[in-house]
Parts: C-alpha cells; sequence; structure tokens
C-alpha cells in the first residue's frame, strides 16, 4: 500500500485553562526532514514531539506547528501580584506629577500590564503527555490523508503501467516486421548498386544489422520492470526511493529502445512510452 508524502492535519484539546492545537503539514523530500515550532512554554517538549513524529513517519519534509489560546475570562481563576499593582500604582503617581494632563487609566489596563496577573504553574508532566496525545492525534489524520492520496497515487502508476505493458506487446509484435522489411530494403539496395552481390555477405551484414537493431532485451526487461512496479505497490512498507529506482531502469530502457528504432511506429512507441515514464516519475516523487 503507497503512502504520500502530501498532506495536512490538525487536532485540539482543552488543558487546563488552554485549548492546544497542533498542525501538521508534510511535503515530499528525500529523507525524513521535521521542523517543531513551539511557544516558548512548551519548548521543554521538543525532543520527545520530535522522537513521536520520527517514530511514525519515515519521509517527507515534516512541518509541525503548537500553539493555544487561554480561555476567557470567566473560566480561569485570575491571581493577582498585589504588591506589583502597588509598585506599578506608586510609580505612576510619581510620572503623573511632571505630566500637565495625565490620563485615567483603568483596572483592565493594569490587569494587562506584564507581570501583574499571576499564571498557575502547569504540572510539566502532565502537560507533556498531553501535548504528546495531542500531536499522535494530528500525526495518525496525517497518516490517513497521506494514505488516501498514495492510493490515489498507486491507482494511477498502475494504470499507467497497463498501458506500457499494451506498448511493449505492440513493439514485440511489430519488430519482426521492421526486421523483414528492413531485409528486404537491404537487399534491393545492395542488387541496385552491385550486379553480383555476394549472396552470403549479404546475409553476414543482414545479421550484423538484425543484432544491433534487436530490442528483444529491453523489451523484457521493461515487462519485468513493470511487473517488480505493480509488485512494490502493493507492499506494505514505504516504497518511494524503489520506485524511483525503477523509473530510472525503466527511462534507460525506453531510450535505448529509442536509439535502435527502425521505423516510425516503433519511434512513436519510444516516445509514448518515455511520457508514461516521465509521469510516474513524477507521481513517485510524491510516494513515502
Amino acid at each position: 500500500m503507497t503512502n504520500s508524502m502530501t498532506a495536512f492535519a490538525n487536532s485540539e484539546m482543552d488543558f487546563e485553562n488552554l485549548t492546544l492545537n497542533c498542525e501538521l503539514r508534510s511535503i515530499n523530500h528525500r529523507y525524513c526532514d521535521i521542523n517543531i515550532k513551539l511557544p516558548e512554554r512548551f519548548r521543554f517538549a521538543e525532543s520527545d514531539m520530535r522522537h513521536c513524529i520520527s517514530g511514525k513517519l519515515k519521509r517527507g519534509k515534516i512541518e509541525c506547528s503548537l500553539s493555544f489560546k487561554k480561555h476567557s475570562l470567566a473560566q480561569q481563576e485570575l491571581s493577582i501580584d498585589m504588591d506589583a499593582v502597588t509598585a506599578l500604582l506608586s510609580t505612576t503617581r510619581t510620572i503623573e506629577q511632571l505630566i500637565d494632563k495625565p490620563r485615567n487609566f483603568s483596572a483592565l489596563e493594569i490587569l494587562a500590564f506584564p507581570g501583574i496577573q499571576i499564571e498557575k504553574e502547569s504540572d510539566k508532566a502532565a502537560l507533556l503527555q498531553s501535548l504528546l496525545r495531542l500531536l499522535e492525534t494530528a500525526i495518525n489524520n496525517l497518516l490517513l490523508a497521506r494514505q488516501r492520496e498514495g492510493t490515489q497515487l498507486g491507482q494511477l502508476i498502475s494504470f499507467r503501467c497497463v498501458k506500457i505493458q499494451k506498448l511493449v506487446n505492440q513493439a514485440q509484435h511489430r519488430m519482426p516486421q521492421v526486421l523483414e522489411h528492413l531485409r528486404t530494403k537491404f537487399k534491393l539496395h545492395i542488387a541496385e548498386l552491385v550486379t553480383e552481390p555476394n549472396n552470403d555477405r549479404v546475409e553476414q551484414e543482414m545479421v550484423l544489422l538484425t543484432q544491433k537493431l534487436d530490442v528483444d532485451e529491453e523489451l523484457d526487461r521493461l515487462e519485468t520492470h513493470v511487473i517488480e512496479v505493480l509488485r512494490v505497490l502493493e507492499q506494505d512498507e514505504p516504497v518511494g526511493r524503489r520506485l524511483d529506482f525503477l523509473m530510472q531502469e525503466m527511462n534507460r530502457e525506453a531510450n535505448t529502445l529509442g536509439s535502435k528504432s527502425a521505423d516510425k511506429e516503433m519511434t512513436a512507441i519510444s516516445i509514448e512510452l518515455k511520457v508514461l515514464i516521465e509521469q510516474m516519475r513524477e507521481q513517485v516523487q510524491n510516494i513515502e
């Protein structure tokens, strides 16, 4: 079963007076490249989160971002540092004496001043477990999204494999006709140039020409590679790198087939093969 490397997922949960949100984005990458963005208060969890991600995602450029929102004041128990309030008001009065028209400010403005509200310290162990549960939910959602897209990619690749098999069969049936046509053309050309042609030499030259234009090996290898691609697509593990290697091999055979092409139909088959293989290669780049 193929999995795509391109997907997005998120998850959300409440912890104490916070709503935590985790977002995961992944795109194709040769290796597993993890980038984690955390608020400063959650920085202690980065190592555990990285380990959690790498344990489930084997390839792709992964971006993980964690954010939080505080609940409304009605849902919070406010703790105020009254010493800080007293110091703030005292300092404010001193400054106001130097101002011609001092401006009054409200209690809410005082509450918004840094250090006035005392935030309750969270239990780090409990917070870490919540963050990891949140991350695991996001990872599971991401895996499902990657699986859905990977299934579609696998179907597209399988469809093109079938088309390649048909083209290979078409080339295999066409090649004897091509060689026979060349043999006849070659003999006529020799007969026009030489009054008494050496038939043995002509046959030797034809054998050499036939060997040079023979594409049976290339067609057989192409067919073998297609069978291997279809087999690999059914494996329940990351298969992107192996598929990428197979695409390179298939492209090499298609190029050789084109260089040995001896008529328009074989050339057209070679071009169509290379188009299909390139389309598959682009799709393989997104497979884990």
